[in-house]
Order: C-alpha cells, then sequence, then structure tokens
C-alpha cells in the first residue's frame, strides 16, 4: 500500500502558514481589545469569536461567496490581476486565518489583561518607548499566552474540515488536505488508509496539548513534584 504523504505536507504548510499570518495580525487586535474603552469593543469582540459558534460550512459558504468572481473581495482580486482566491492555496489560508482568529485572539488578550498596567507604567518612567514597552515588557511577561496562541492556532488549522472543502475543494497537491483525504478515503471505503491518517491526528493533537499543558506549567513557575 502506498501511502500519500502530500495531504500532509500541504497541511503542515498550511498550518505553518496561518499561525504566522494570525500572530502578526491577532496580536494588535488582540492588544487593542485588552485596553480599549471604546463602545464598540463588544462588537468587534462578538466579530471575532463568530468562528467559535458559526458552523464551518456557513463561514465558508459566505467566504466563497465574497471570494468568489462576484463577489467584493474577488472583484478586487481581479482587478488587481490576482484572480480570485477559492479553491487556491491562498484562499485557504485566508479562510484559514479567519476560522482560527480566536484561537490566537482571545489567549492574548486574557495574557495582555492579566499582565495589567503597573509594568508599563513602570517602563515608561524609565523612559522606554512604545515599542520598547511592548518588545521588552509585554511580550516577555505575555510568553504564556503566545505559546498559546500558537499551538491552538496550529492545531486548529491542522484539523480543519468544513472551511476548507467549501473554499479549496479537493484538488491534490494544492487543497487536498489531511481532513479531506480521511474523507476521501472513507467514502471509497479504504479504511487502511483512513485509519494511518486519523490516528496520526489523533496522536498529534494528545501531543499537542501535552507539550501545552507542560510549556505553561513552566513558564507560570507551577513545577508538579512527586
Amino acid at each position: 500500500m502506498e501511502f500519500d504523504w502530500q495531504p500532509v505536507w500541504l497541511t503542515l504548510k498550511l498550518a505553518s502558514v496561518t499561525t504566522l499570518t494570525l500572530l502578526l495580525l491577532g496580536t494588535p487586535v488582540a492588544w487593542w481589545l485588552a485596553n480599549t474603552r471604546a463602545w464598540y469593543k463588544t462588537p468587534v469582540a462578538a466579530v471575532v469569536a463568530l468562528p467559535l459558534v458559526l458552523p464551518p460550512t456557513v463561514l465558508g459558504f459566505y467566504l466563497l461567496i465574497m471570494l468568489g468572481p462576484k463577489g467584493p473581495i474577488g472583484a478586487l482580486t481581479q482587478s488587481l490581476g490576482l484572480g480570485t482566491l477559492p479553491f487556491t492555496f491562498k484562499g485557504l489560508v485566508v479562510a484559514s486565518v479567519i476560522y482560527s482568529l480566536p484561537f490566537v485572539v482571545q489567549p492574548l488578550q486574557n495574557a495582555f489583561e492579566a499582565m495589567g498596567k503597573r509594568p508599563l507604567e513602570v517602563a515608561a518612567t524609565l523612559r522606554a518607548s512604545p515599542w520598547d514597552r511592548f518588545t521588552t515588557v509585554v511580550i516577555p511577561l505575555s510568553r504564556s499566552g503566545f505559546l498559546t496562541a500558537a499551538v491552538l492556532a496550529f492545531a486548529h488549522t491542522m484539523g480543519e474540515f468544513g472551511v476548507v472543502l467549501m473554499i479549496g475543494g479537493n484538488i491534490p497537491g494544492e487543497t487536498r488536505v489531511l481532513s479531506v483525504a480521511i474523507y476521501d478515503h472513507v467514502e471509497v471505503l479504504e479504511y487502511d488508509q483512513a485509519h494511518i491518517l486519523s490516528a496520526g491526528m489523533l496522536a498529534f493533537a494528545f501531543a499537542v496539548l501535552v507539550i501545552l499543558y507542560v510549556a505553561n506549567g513552566r513558564l507560570n513557575g507551577k513545577h508538579e513534584h512527586p
């Protein structure tokens, strides 16, 4: 039985690109939510958290409409000579970033809020610039939140199905990720292949959670002693 590694590598690539993108985009959003008192903070937080409660197929459907040739974003990308995003790897990245956004923003927001304002006030008295305060004070004190956000984003992207199927379809080597490959094998009764992929995903998910708990315990100074 020849094993097809393409979905594995494609999924790892998608999860890596999505996680890096989310950390770049989600950090300022989480910082704003943790510090703003604007009246529209609650609606913005609700929009960020929508993927937690929306069925993935609903989110995927509306993304397909917006990113398609007749949608507002699709029309823009076509006018810029970029074509359309559905059924491409770039489209998968866009969908995955939106779908996993709350898994990055919420842990970071919690970490920023738990840190409090006192460390930043002390740094300000030492004439540290806002950027220096963020890089030398906020990031080190919030490292547990960053770790949680990165791990959850990566793991959540690895397990996506409904959104990636709606946006990417099932194109081998381009959009056929692990979850879609498992579904394909089950459909044609190739249970051996499905078992291999599913067992790998199960082991990965368990390892991710163990590593996350252990790492967070160490970062927070909570060591267990026999």
